[in-house]
């Protein structure tokens, strides 16, 4: 507050101070008392001047400052206020009395449990009893699937309890895996190759082929050679135990019947061996190694490729991955049937492309790899380094599933591609497949990498397809494409759906960012959400993506400026279309179609 009553004084007589709290009045000088006065009475005039103006309104601020804090008082004033009360402290617990924690008290007491024998819960969650004394170390539990396994130690345990019926009847009509030394044959069942794709006899279930065999629905298997297990049906603790023995040679899990399943698509009733496959189609002399993957190995037999796959064993393929199961390994032979359909060889003519490689035979076979084999193995691995375990490691009794294959060439990894041309007639040859498999069976490859697309160079200079019934030509520049491993593909024959559910192998997307394949597989769990049976043809379009991609980074030949312009315009628009079939009317193919029927 500044204090300069008058303005007759100067700075000097009365220098101005800083004041941080109310000033206490001071009784004025008699010098000050007639000036005082003369002020006062100018004051009030000032308030009757400014009484008689229109009043001013305060600002919205002023007045929340004049009332700030005196909420309170006002409330007071009109009503009857009282604090409000503090809530009551709760209750602590009472102190625990000051004794002395008797150890040896507590110690005996657990030490006579331990003398008594203990009640322990039976395996077999139905019915709910309980068995006492049972000694220690004295269960061994069979390697069995879980619910035969609970079964058998519930029957072993509970005397008192009837046989279950329907549990023995599968036991005793479950079919027998052929084992190394002969073991029991048995008959095909009524199961046969699908004829054409609407008549698979298969259904699936959380991503496996389930075949409709009648071991399955508790029924007796007619053709399969039965074996029955002694005391089963009884009450003898001996002789289950000798059922557990025998259940080492007898199937009663689901794998085994998809074992028979595969047999009998197969086209067989027991395991071949490798080396009478491989005779078939040349002299043993003239096997050659021709590439490998994870899972299996390729050579060459004469004018065929046979890919041989280790199945159902305990060895570790590479010493890292699990072998494939007798299901996986059902999921492809069939989806490899169906996709022989679409050469055109049988009445579907709505949809036909001859891309995909064709299958010319599907083995199963056992026992360890024969001469010829390492021997083409080796020479192989001098050559170029295998990246794969040595096939001597494979036991006596291992199985396999062998793929006859037409010879497709080579890998578009190590073939080397002449001009641009060839780069389009490789990306339209490629789209028009997936674009007819789209359209009749829903198909979706999955893992079309450069590995994957096999290329070679043939007299014919076009290709014709059909593509919902209307017959298409194109341009091939002398170049012919196939199309092989169809292991994580999708497929809707009409009866079933196969696929391969990815979201059980994380480790897929966990690849590199810098690395196109692995980016591929990242954005398919995206566009697909992790429900990998649904049909997205969006992950075909993903896969040409990576084509176009391969060719503009890895891939050498010889182009001009625009024609990278060109791939680079036609990845923009790719990125647009959510199907194969779209992808084909792309303006970049427009020159490359010969002529269509309407």
């Amino acid at each position: 507050m500044y204090s300069n009553p008058g303005g007759k004084f100067t700075d000097q007589e009365h220098p101005v101070e800083e004041v941080y709290r109310r000033r206490k009045p001071r009784k004025p000088t008699p010098d000050e008392e007639p000036l005082r006065e003369s002020n006062s009475s100018r004051k009030e005039k000032l308030r009757v001047s400014l009484a008689a103006a229109a009043p001013v309104k305060r600002i919205s601020w002023n007045r929340f400052l004049s009332t700030r804090g005196r909420t309170s008082i006002a409330v007071g004033a009109c009503l009857d206020y009282q604090p409000p009360r503090k809530k009551a402290k709760r209750k602590g617990r009472p102190p625990r009395p000051k004794s002395k924690y008797n150890f040896e008290k507590e110690r005996a007491y657990f030490e006579k449990l331990d003398e008594e024998e203990l009640i322990e819960e039976s395996p077999s969650p139905i019915p709910r009893t309980w068995v006492a004394g049972i000694p220690k170390g004295n269960v061994e539990i069979p390697k069995l699937c879980s619910a035969l396994e609970k079964w058998l130690l519930s029957k072993k345990f509970n005397f008192g309890l009837g046989s279950s019926n329907t549990l023995a009847r599968i036991l005793q009509s479950s079919a027998m895996r052929p084992s190394p030394i002969g073991g029991i044959n048995f008959e095909p069942s009524s199961l046969k190759t699908p004829e054409r794709s609407s008549r698979v006899n298969s259904r699936l279930s959380s991503g496996q082929i389930c075949f409709d065999l009648s071991l399955l629905d508790g029924s007796v298997h007619e053709r399969s050679t039965p074996k029955s297990l002694p005391g089963v049906g009884n009450g003898d603790c001996e002789d289950i135990d000798a059922a557990v023995k025998e259940l080492s040679l007898v199937s009663t899990s689901e794998e085994l019947d998809r074992f028979n399943a595969l047999l009998e698509v197969c086209g067989q009733s027991s395991p071949s061996k490798l080396q009478d496959v491989f005779s078939k189609y040349c002299d043993p002399e003239e096997i050659e190694k021709v590439g490998e993957g994870t899972y299996g190995e390729a050579f060459k037999v004469g004018n065929c490729v046979c890919k041989i796959v280790p199945i159902d064993g305990n060895l570790r393929v590479n010493g890292v991955e699990v072998q494939k199961r007798s299901e996986e390994l059902l999921e492809e032979v069939v989806l490899s049937r169906t996709l022989n359909y679409l050469r055109g060889n049988d009445d579907n003519v709505q949809n036909v492309c001859t891309t995909f490689i064709e299958t010319k035979d599907l083995r199963v076979c056992q026992g360890s790899y024969d001469t010829a084999l390492i021997k083409a193995w080796e020479a192989w691995d001098e050559n170029c380094p295998s990246e794969n375990d040595h096939p001597e490691a494979f036991p006596e009794n291992q199985f396999y599933v062998v793929f006859v294959l037409e010879h497709g060439g080579k890998d578009l990894e190590s073939f080397v591609l002449l001009n641009f041309d060839e780069a389009r007639s490789l990306l339209i040859q490629v789209t028009a497949a997936l674009a007819v498999a789209e359209a009749a069976y829903e198909f979706e490859h999955r893992d079309l990498h450069w590995g994957n697309i096999l290329l070679r160079r043939s007299g014919s200079v076009t290709m014709q397809f059909t593509l919902e019934g209307k017959q298409m030509l194109i341009r091939t520049f002398g170049l012919a494409i196939s199309i092989i491993d169809f292991t994580l593909s999708r497929i809707n024959t009409g009866e079933a759906i196969l696929f391969l559910d990815l979201s059980s192998d994380p480790e897929l997307f966990n690849g590199p960012k810098s690395d196109k394949q692995s980016e591929t597989y990242r954005k398919m769990k995206k566009v697909t959400q992790d429900h990998w049976k649904e049909s997205f043809p969006r992950t075909n379009v993903l896969w040409l993506l990576y084509l176009v991609d391969i060719l503009l980074l890895n891939k050498a030949f010889d182009r001009t400026s625009k024609d990278e312009r060109d791939l680079r315009a036609l990845k923009k628009r790719l990125d647009q279309y959510q199907s194969a079939r779209e992808a084909l009317f792309d303006p970049c193919f427009s020159d490359l179609f010969v002529g269509c029927d309407s």
